[in-house]
């Protein structure tokens, strides 16, 4: 009893020394000391984002490259579907049907049905990417040429153009703003799908996000996530350049 008595003599001092030590003893001991990716109160971690920013490098290009040649595939067969469709009208309901089935497919599915077709790469993602471009800018390309107002081409014509000049020059340069809208809106959004382009194995900034070891870690999400807006806002101002010195009609003069 006398050894019993000591012990328990030895343990309350203990316990209460414990006591007087609060959870914040313990909180720096299991979470201080650990690296900011390994704390789970941390949203973002600027030490980390700072030392690693450079692995972001090579994602971003395949990103800007796969969104590049998409949307210029995209819009050199959407355009020319367009001026059909713009000549043959009843070509226009299957045409439209046509990309708009694509456009509907949900962006996962797609690449995963690819994958059996033409396998895992760079290839199979621009494939889906310039599939979900076609509806948006062969929709506008046909509003365009649409707009453009009767009595101008009536004009056109009355000076002796003939059908073909007055297709591309009259029509299609009116149906530029048209146009670029469409081209605005479908680089934006292919900005954003291509990150899914790692299901399909064409890298981008879906490696960053959807990494093994991110998944848990929101800083890596948060910067990748920053890196596509950027994007996006980056292309589509090189558009709206674009059409700002393809329309210098529609500049407004300040006198």
């Amino acid at each position: 009893m006398s050894a019993l008595g000591g012990l328990s003599g030895l343990v309350h001092p203990s316990l209460a020394a414990i006591g007087e030590v609060g959870e914040g003893f313990f909180k720096e001991r299991t979470e201080g000391n650990l690296p900011c990716q390994a704390r789970t109160s941390h949203l973002f971690c600027w030490d980390w984002a700072t030392e690693h920013i450079d692995r972001y490098g090579t994602p971003t290009l395949q990103q800007a490259e796969l969104v590049v040649i998409s949307v210029i595939a995209g819009f050199v067969i959407a355009f020319a579907l367009g001026l059909l469709a713009h000549r043959v009208r009843w070509l226009r309901p299957p045409l439209l049907a046509g990309t708009g089935i694509l456009f509907a497919i949900p962006s996962i599915a797609l690449f995963l049905l690819l994958l059996p077709i033409t396998g895992r790469g760079r290839e199979t993602a621009i494939i889906a990417l310039t599939a979900y471009t076609l509806q948006i800018i062969y929709r506008n390309v046909v509003l365009g040429l649409d707009n453009v107002p009767g009595p101008v081409k009536d004009a056109a014509r009355g000076m002796g153009l003939t059908s073909r000049q007055i297709l591309w020059k009259v029509e299609v340069p009116m149906a530029v703003p048209e146009i670029i809208a469409g081209l605005r809106v479908a680089t934006v959004s292919t900005v954003a799908i291509a990150t899914l382009a790692v299901f399909a194995g064409g890298g981008g900034l879906g490696t960053q996000i959807l990494g093994e070891a991110n998944l848990t870690f929101p800083t890596a999400i948060v910067i990748a996530m920053v890196i596509v807006i950027a994007m996006g806002l980056f292309f589509d101002l090189i558009l709206l350049t674009i059409q700002r010195l393809l329309t210098p009609w529609r500049r407004v003069r300040v006198v």
